[in-house]
């Protein structure tokens, strides 16, 4: 799709310019050739008004938003105040910066982001970037004021903390009094978690609490005051960090909340992304990357070692551990960059790198020995996001069940002979098969999507052949069908889905519900509800080869091109995929889907496709749906659910927070009560779940046995065995 037929007369006319150029060009030295060149771009110049990047940039995606997008909205004067609205929202959601009479400033540019986008005119961007700059040097000042002195605990105050029900103030003295509250909040709540690693509450386990209890009581405990000093030095360090990061924005991160305003009000999955975030969705896609194989988290002023992926470079290095604080990172022989101070997403460029080459670390150990690392980068495979296969068995159930979990659809889009969901699947299948398995669970729950591609092949793994999805724009709508006249399984067909499941999880779903080729078991009333198809478009490829270098990187967009309906007719937009059996949520209080997000495309329905149900393993939903719903009212761990979920949705709705030390300590209990009244965390024994392929060495070991002990805690793994059992049972 690199031509699109829209009026763009800035690139039309360097095209022109361009072509002439090409066509007239003989051989000769690297000296004529650059002299030829930059003649060229000279043209070029002259004939692009202003030679404004963002005046091209604002031109390519009003075309790309109008011509491309599924909803062929006209970017007028009436989306303008839509975007502006959300423009607001970008710039400061938890009105904790603008006051009245900042947003009235930036109420005359509500009807012109039609305009600023096609001419590339930043006047939104210039006033707003002017008040922020007032206010944050003011706030920032205030707030390092006020955490200098003691606060008032026993005086009893609030805070409201959902920004949507707060409003803009009248002035800085409410401004002041707003982020007073919000600061003195975060002290309080600071200080209770300081005295519960203090007291020695924050450890998971049992051995580890046991010794670090141990341990505090032999060291002097800190008093009140100290701790609460203790408190306020690190919501300083933390605010101070804040203040500096949003004093340095970068112009690209002035343009992307001007941009993605605008592309929002198409609908919530069309995203202009910046060249930097292309390269993490490819990331994702591919399940892959060149670095040196470890996930850090930021703490305070520092970047800390969350984790080493198994396998990786870190991990076959043995040097860099979890905890380890990096100081400063070097390239090769290069002088090492502090990142003391630097935001992770700037401190992972300077990490990752390509396959082969050196990276130092400066770390700091947890003992405080102070040590320089060198890794060779090398390919990390993410693990957790391929497919996993096992085989579990209950010991009350006479059978054996093949699990396949399927974390997304992914797909090298790089590699035609890189990793695949569909391929992988297949191969799940047919090892399980190998091993006599009598029924398979397909785990879709939490897979937000991906490659349609996969969705449609891994469908067809189920059935012989025939339709899988159909796919429209404003034309008549295809239809993707699984064409290889073979099913690599047959027998009973279990699908795990949950209110995170969708796009192309939703596909599958409801496509092997359509087909009645399997029984379909929720976590929830229903899947996430995103029926549309996005593409990515790099917008490289709208400028002439002779404009691109000169322009500099212009990054991609993920726009939404169309709509995905079932075979049935029914869209998976908004309604979802309803489960035939649904099964108690622990995320039951979250407001989720697609029908809770702003500018959603509505749900519709075109005329269905000819298709052939399923004819064999015919079961009995009614029945089934009853026996579960007899043992999950038996079953105390889905009851843990089912109150947990009550209560945390009367608690959502309190979103005023005390501010006072004895309010705090009751509302802080009183979570550690119920979250610890409602924990499902034992293994159950009588799950037992053994490896399909023999495990290779400790990389393989280590991610199976975590693999292993989340199926046996999970209540909702065991209940869906007994469904399949009441399947068998009734063949």
């Amino acid at each position: 799709m690199k031509l699109l037929a829209f009026s763009m007369a800035i690139l039309f006319t360097a095209s022109s310019v361009v072509a002439k150029e090409v066509t007239s060009r003989k051989a000769s030295d690297e000296e004529v050739e650059m002299e030829k060149r930059m003649s060229t771009i000279g043209a070029i110049k002259k004939q692009i008004p202003g030679w404004d990047k963002n005046a091209i940039v604002g031109e390519i995606l009003k075309g790309v938003l109008e011509k491309v997008h599924y909803s062929h909205k006209e970017i007028n004067d009436n989306l303008s105040k839509q975007a502006f609205k959300m423009y607001l929202e970008r710039v400061d959601y938890g009105k904790q910066f603008l006051t009245d009479d900042d947003v009235e400033k930036l109420e005359k540019f509500e009807a012109q982001f039609d305009d600023q986008l096609k001419t590339g005119d930043q006047s939104i961007i210039n006033t707003t970037e002017k008040i922020i700059n007032k206010r944050l040097p003011m706030v920032a000042k205030y707030v390092d004021s006020i955490l200098k002195k003691d606060f008032d605990f026993k005086k009893k105050e609030t805070y409201e903390t959902d920004p949507k029900k707060r409003e803009y103030v009248d002035d800085e003295d409410e401004l002041k009094e707003r982020w007073r509250k919000l600061v003195k909040l975060e002290v309080l709540i600071q200080y209770f978690e300081l005295k519960d690693e203090q007291d020695g509450l924050n450890d998971d386990k049992k051995d580890k609490k046991e010794k670090t209890v141990k341990k505090k009581k032999e060291e002097k405990k800190k008093s009140y005051a100290q701790l609460m000093k203790e408190s306020r030095e690190k919501v300083a360090k933390r605010y101070k960090k804040v203040f500096k990061r949003l004093q340095e924005e970068k112009a690209n991160d002035r343009l992307d909340k001007f941009y993605n305003s605008i592309t929002r009000i198409y609908d919530p999955h069309t995203v202009y992304m910046m060249p930097e975030e292309k390269e993490d969705f490819d990331i994702d896609m591919s399940g892959k990357l060149e670095g040196i194989g470890a996930m850090l988290r930021e703490e305070g002023s520092f970047i800390k070692v969350e984790r080493i992926i198994p396998g990786s470079a870190s991990w076959k290095g043995k040097e860099l551990k979890a905890e380890d604080v990096i100081l400063a990172v070097g390239q090769g022989n290069d002088d090492p960059v502090d990142i003391v101070d630097m935001s992770i997403r700037d401190a992972v460029k300077l990490i990752r790198g390509p396959k082969g080459t050196v990276v130092k670390l400066k770390v700091k150990k947890p003992d405080g020995e102070i040590k320089v690392i060198p890794i060779v980068r090398d390919k990390v495979v993410i693990e957790e996001a391929y497919v996993k296969s096992t085989i579990i068995e209950h010991k009350k159930l006479k059978q054996k069940i093949g699990y396949i979990h399927v974390p997304k659809f992914y797909r090298d889009f790089q590699d035609p002979n890189g990793p695949n969901s569909s391929t992988d699947v297949k191969k799940a299948i047919l090892a399980l098969k190998k091993k006599g398995v009598d029924g398979i669970i397909l785990n879709l729950r939490n897979n937000g999507g991906g490659a349609l591609q996969d969705a449609t092949l891994m469908g067809g793994l189920f059935i012989d052949s025939g339709p899988i999805v159909q796919v429209k724009n404003r034309g008549n709508a295809s239809v993707h069908r699984d064409t290889d006249g073979k099913t690599y399984w047959d027998k009973p067909l279990i699908v795990l889905i949950n209110r995170f499941s969708a796009s192309a999880s939703e596909i599958v779903a409801g496509a092997l519900k359509d087909y009645d080729r399997a029984v379909i078991v929720g976590s929830s009333e229903q899947t996430h509800g995103k029926g549309t198809v996005q593409a990515i478009l790099n917008l490289q490829d709208y400028l002439h080869p002779m404009v691109s270098p000169v322009i500099g990187p212009i990054g991609a967009m993920k726009i939404t091109t169309d709509m995905f309906y079932r075979i049935n007719g029914m869209s998976t937009q908004f309604r979802g995929v309803r489960p035939h059996i649904e099964l108690p949520d622990r995320y039951g209080y979250v407001e989720s889907g697609e029908k809770s997000l702003e500018y959603a495309i509505s749900y519709a329905e075109i005329p269905p496709v000819k298709y052939k149900e399923w004819k064999k393993n015919k079961f009995d939903i009614a029945s089934l749906k009853s026996n579960s719903e007899k043992r999950v009212k038996k079953d105390p761990r889905f009851q843990k659910i089912v109150d947990s979920v009550n209560w945390s949705k009367a608690r959502k709705e309190k979103s005023k927070r005390f501010i006072s030390l004895k309010e705090m300590e009751t509302y802080r209990k009183e979570a550690r009560d119920v979250s610890e009244k409602y924990k499902i965390d034992d293994i159950h024994e009588d799950i037992q779940v053994t490896s399909v392929e023999k495990l290779k060495d400790e990389v393989h070991k280590e991610s199976f046995k975590e693999f292993q002990e989340e199926l046996q805690k999970d209540p909702v793994v065991e209940e869906t065995l007994f469904i399949m059992s009441d399947m068998l049972s009734s063949k």
